[in-house]
């Protein structure tokens, strides 16, 4: 069995994927004894996103699917950009992904002793040396795509000179910049990686995790392959991007002495529309207060996401959707969105709640009198019973549900016109008052005592069927009402000179106060899902407390996608 615990999913069962054929060959042949070990290996410089859910779903999927394991790695060798603020904040995203690494939690910088002395058998072997070049020299002599780079002046320096100036660069007798360990490879490779890359460079910043000890700290790419040789991984499942270095990282193994070669496979990184996934992006987003933080409910990131309302196993059957392919693309958020209401309209109970309030007062109903009407909490779900609502003579009804002039095929409240009350009376407007301005604030009405339930003796029929609110019990509440976070699909899609953020949309949060709910969410606690009927699916926000209920809207009811898919097919 696993040594983990992972989700299962819920989403269609797809024919294998071309990573997992190659794993099931090599499992077959007896390949690394038939194990498989996997790894997640994050930088900690930012806050996960909805892309790396893929690649999450994907690495500890694989571990699950063929009793493995899976590692949870920070590839921590840029202190000047790593904080312990996100490497808290990756454990719990993907805990709460519902993945679990169990002991096998590492960071690179766990390896930086190891590192360090195969840097050094590159230099005695003469497959690295150090370089006195700057980074804008280094720049100039790497040449293009087209024109093959040139040698440093300090490619052909002697091992020993070399050890001495390493040693020098790790004890902090450099200034940052002063040089740098290339290794020495091919400066005419068509493939730039391979042109005499840095290995280690000079910085004198103190690491979260190591502290003060070192003043050089390796390269990503040197170190990331042999983390995963020294974890003894046995399929290096990465994005596309990294195909150029694959190279890299093998040449590498192949000239220390180390006993573990890591298969690197690559796959399709996760692109999704009205959003961005740079982290650089990202990390502009919050620092230029275009959103709240981090964690805004309208950021694609995970804790965003979770804020926001967003179900773990929705984003796992999504990720179990979309698949594994080898060509990169652009997936519709509507997909998403999808499986987020799929898995809401099983879990959430049902509500009432009206977001922007019409007074409507029932002139014929006894003033002092209150009738308890039963409703089912989510007729998708038949444990999830039934609760009690409350009818009295004032009521809240949605502006929008009433018209003083309707168009045609308007089946809501119009003067004259009779609809029913969700669960309760069919109701007749007979009156519109109106303030000094002309503005409507109140609604008088009749109801039909013989329609209670929704019927009446002679069985009439009416179109129109309205969510409402007590006035007399319902609860105030203040509703997030988030859209896409950018206006155009293509977000990154701007006049030449712009910035992304022009694409931004200004109407991506409105503020609705004064909503009115039901009593029974009075004490909803942060993290409560709900279906308002009619409205769509909300969340209770982690700032939400009694006396101050907080509502981030989740997804709409309206299903696009799936309206899409089901006429293709």
């Amino acid at each position: 069995m696993s040594e983990q615990n992972n989700p299962e999913s819920t989403a269609p069962v797809r024919s294998l994927d071309f990573i997992r054929k190659r794993i099931t060959e090599d499992v077959k042949t007896g390949k690394n004894q038939g194990q498989v070990i996997t790894r997640f290996p994050p930088e900690p410089n930012g806050y996960l996103h909805i892309g790396h859910a893929k690649s999450i779903n994907i690495n500890f999927g694989i571990a699950r699917d063929f009793n493995g394991r899976c590692h949870l790695r920070f590839d921590d060798t840029n202190p000047e950009k790593e904080d312990m603020e996100y490497i808290n904040s990756i454990q719990a995203d993907v805990k709460w992904l519902g993945y679990d690494w169990g002991i096998h939690r590492y960071n690179a910088s766990d390896y930086f002793d190891k590192l360090y002395e195969y840097a050094i058998e590159l230099i005695k072997n003469g497959k690295a040396y150090v370089c006195d070049l700057t980074a804008d020299q280094v720049r100039e002599y790497r040449g293009t795509l087209t024109e093959p780079g040139k040698p440093s002046p300090f490619r052909n320096r002697s091992a020993e000179e070399s050890l001495v100036l390493f040693e020098k660069m790790a004890t902090g007798g450099f200034p940052e910049g002063a040089c740098t360990l290339r290794a020495k490879i091919d400066m005419a490779s068509p493939n730039i990686n391979l042109r005499d890359p840095a290995i280690y460079r000079i910085k004198h910043a103190s690491h979260p995790h190591t502290g003060d000890k070192w003043h050089i700290y390796p390269m990503y790419d040197f170190a990331h392959g042999i983390s995963d040789a020294l974890e003894h991984i046995t399929h290096s499942i990465c994005t596309l991007e990294f195909e150029d270095h694959r190279p890299l990282y093998d040449w590498f193994l192949d000239n220390i002495t180390i006993d573990c070669h890591p298969q690197q496979i690559e796959f399709a990184r996760l692109n999704l529309t009205y959003t961005v996934m740079s982290k650089r992006k990202l990390l502009q987003l919050v620092k230029e207060n275009f959103v709240s933080g981090w964690d805004d409910p309208r950021m694609p990131t995970l804790c965003g996401l979770r804020r926001r309302g967003y179900p773990p196993q929705a984003i796992i059957n999504f990720c179990n959707r979309i698949g594994v392919d080898k060509t990169n693309s652009t997936v519709e958020i509507e997909m998403l969105e999808y499986y987020v209401r799929e898995d809401l309209n099983k879990s959430a109970l049902r509500v009432m709640g009206v977001l922007k309030p019409l007074k409507v007062v029932i002139t014929n109903y006894p003033e002092n009198q209150v009738e308890e009407f039963t409703a089912e909490n989510n007729p998708e779900d038949a444990t999830a019973g039934t609760r009690s609502i409350s009818f009295s003579r004032t009521l809240y009804i949605e502006q929008e549900d009433f018209r003083e002039d309707p168009p045609k095929g308007y089946f809501r409240l119009s003067p004259g016109k009779e609809v029913r009350l969700k669960h309760t009376y069919y109701i007749t407007c007979q009156e519109v008052l109106k303030d000094a301005d002309g503005k409507i604030v109140e609604l008088h009405c009749t109801y039909d005592p013989e329609s209670r339930g929704g019927s009446t003796p002679d069985n009439r029929k009416v179109q129109g069927t309205l969510h409402w609110v007590s006035a007399q019990h319902a609860v105030e509440a203040d509703v997030y009402w988030y859209e896409h976070l950018f206006s155009k699909a293509n977000a990154d899609d701007v006049p030449e000179g712009q910035p992304f953020t022009v694409n931004l949309n200004p109407n991506s949060l409105t503020v609705l106060t004064g909503c009115k709910v039901e009593p029974g969410l009075a004490n909803a606690k942060p993290g409560n899902r709900f279906q308002f009927l009619r409205q769509g699916y909300f969340n209770v926000d982690l700032d939400s407390k009694p006396g101050h209920l907080m509502f981030n809207r989740i997804v709409g009811l309206k299903d696009t996608w799936g309206k899409a898919e089901k006429k293709q097919k």
